[in-house]
């Protein structure tokens, strides 16, 4: 039980640097600098916070490079559960990484685009505000692709905690809730015109967000229980 304490407090640690970098990149920065509907507001937010929009671009570096490494440690946790379950959960989330990170290079373009490189001088301000709103929705696209493995990988993860016996089971239900939300989401934005005015998507994306950060929380608890009570 005290190699799972460890395995599960350092699982739980990597988790929450997942968490925090990716709401850092995912929602803080955005929300910040980007205006869906002004292209022209958000290439002046851009050119005046540079280092802001810079390091979301960092923090999602981060937060992949250690979404490589957390799978493996829950592997180590929970393979005694079921060796086809966790194989298959660190399949589904490694399959994530190269598609996330290929896809920070549209982040790239557009910090690109509003520097002052020589060779942007010639182009219209209007033109330039254009191709970054088309790399920020590129980058949005590839986001959406990559929430079928972002979910995905959580019902096999969701399935290992319900059957564990050392991790409350109600996070494995959320888990698989989550993987249910990121995938309706997916469906709806890639084939419904009208999905984000229905309002389902906000409580769908809700889902994954509560399941992980519960799961994050009960691993670094179960680690710390398990400690305390000295097993």
């Amino acid at each position: 039980m005290i190699e799972k304490t460890k395995t599960a407090r350092i699982a739980g640690l990597i988790y929450l640097v997942v968490i925090i970098t990716g709401l850092f990149s995912l929602a803080y920065v955005p929300q910040k600098l980007i205006d869906w509907n002004n292209s022209r507001v958000t290439f002046n937010n851009i050119t005046a916070s540079p280092s802001l929009f810079g390091l979301g671009i960092y923090s999602s570096v981060v937060c992949y490079l250690a979404f490589t490494f957390l799978p493996l440690f829950l592997y180590k946790l929970l393979r005694t559960v079921n060796e086809s379950h966790a194989r298959a959960m660190v399949l589904l989330s490694l399959l994530s990484v190269p598609l996330s990170f290929n896809n920070l290079q549209h982040k790239y373009a557009a910090l690109t685009l509003t520097g002052k490189a020589s060779f942007l001088q010639n182009i219209s301000i209007e033109n330039l505000q254009s191709k970054l709103m088309f790399s920020l929705h590129q980058y949005n696209d590839g986001i959406l692709l990559a929430t079928v493995f972002w979910g995905l990988w959580l019902f096999p993860f969701g399935l290992l905690v319900y059957k564990s016996g050392f991790i409350p089971k109600f996070l494995g239900i959320l888990l698989m809730l989550g993987c249910v939300g990121y995938l309706i989401n997916f469906t709806g934005n890639t084939l419904l015109d009208n999905y984000p005015k229905i309002g389902i998507g906000k409580y769908m994306g809700m889902l994954p967000a509560v399941a992980e950060i519960c799961a994050c929380f009960g691993l670094l608890f179960f680690g710390l229980k398990a400690k305390r009570n000295g097993k």
